[in-house]
């Protein structure tokens, strides 16, 4: 399962789990576990303040025809733009060790937050695309009835980034945060197995609060979809708080010393 448990030969005083001996981690692979947490952290912060940014813009179609907060909606745009960087990343730096316990579920994991991140630039794109009607309207001079339009075209692009909210970091991030990286940690023992529980079993409830928004079982903002997503939003929490602070445990996949 991994090349780390022959590159030590466990002594009698070597902690066991489940029949393996657990290395300590290198100093290599500790900078890993908070280079991850980090980015981890970094998605956290990226995504909270980016809604407030968007706050003139979300929700109001109108906005196509008024005197606009550019710059404001724009900053709320590099924050997402960070968080879809920050978002590959999580799964990339860890990639070396989780494919230790299972490649495939390791490649998955990547492609998950791939995936994530790309719709959530596709939502940043429709935001930008309706400050630029927004721009190009003011510039053309339009004025009336042939303005109407355009708030139908708005209207169409904020219901896009809607909609990639709700399939990136809902359905991609219970998957991929929640159950395959859940999996990997859960095999790995690179984490504690309680604080990986609540990834397990956040990462199920946070899909099942998207398919009900899909299927029209409730809205997004109600509170039921806000409760069952937020043991995922816990687990990513508490996920890079602890990496930031303690690093890797010692497990059957890392490539240091038997632990004592």
């Amino acid at each position: 399962m991994t090349s780390g448990m022959t590159q030590a030969t466990p002594s009698r005083t070597a902690e066991i789990e489940a029949g393996q001996v657990l290395h300590a981690p290198t100093t290599a692979e500790q900078r890993t576990a908070r280079i991850m947490g980090a980015w981890f952290l970094g998605t956290i912060l990226f995504s909270v303040p980016a809604f407030w940014f968007y706050d003139p813009l979300l929700n109001h179609a109108g906005y196509v025809l008024g005197g606009g907060h550019d710059t404001r909606v724009g900053v709320g745009a590099v924050l997402e733009i960070l968080l879809a960087i920050s978002g590959i990343a999580t799964a990339v730096v860890i990639f070396p060790i989780a494919r230790r316990v299972n490649e495939s579920v390791a490649l998955g994991y990547v492609a998950c937050r791939t995936v994530e991140s790309i719709l959530i630039l596709i939502g940043v794109l429709s935001l930008l695309s309706v400050v630029a009607l927004r721009q190009d309207l003011s510039t053309a001079g339009v004025q009336g009835p042939a303005q109407l339009p355009l708030v139908d075209v708005a209207r169409s692009l904020l219901a896009v980034h809607d909609q990639t909210a709700l399939l990136g970091p809902q359905f991609c991030a219970g998957l991929g945060n929640g159950i395959l990286l859940g999996y990997l940690m859960w095999r790995s023992r690179l984490l504690p197995r309680p604080m990986v529980m609540v990834g397990l079993i956040g990462g199920p409830l946070a899909v099942l609060a998207g398919v009900g928004v899909v299927v029209g079982a409730w809205d997004i903002s109600d509170g039921l979809p806000v409760a069952l997503t937020a043991p995922e939003a816990l687990w990513e929490l508490s996920l890079s708080v602890w990496l930031l602070t303690k690093g890797f445990r010692p497990s059957p996949v890392l490539t240091g010393r038997p632990a004592k």
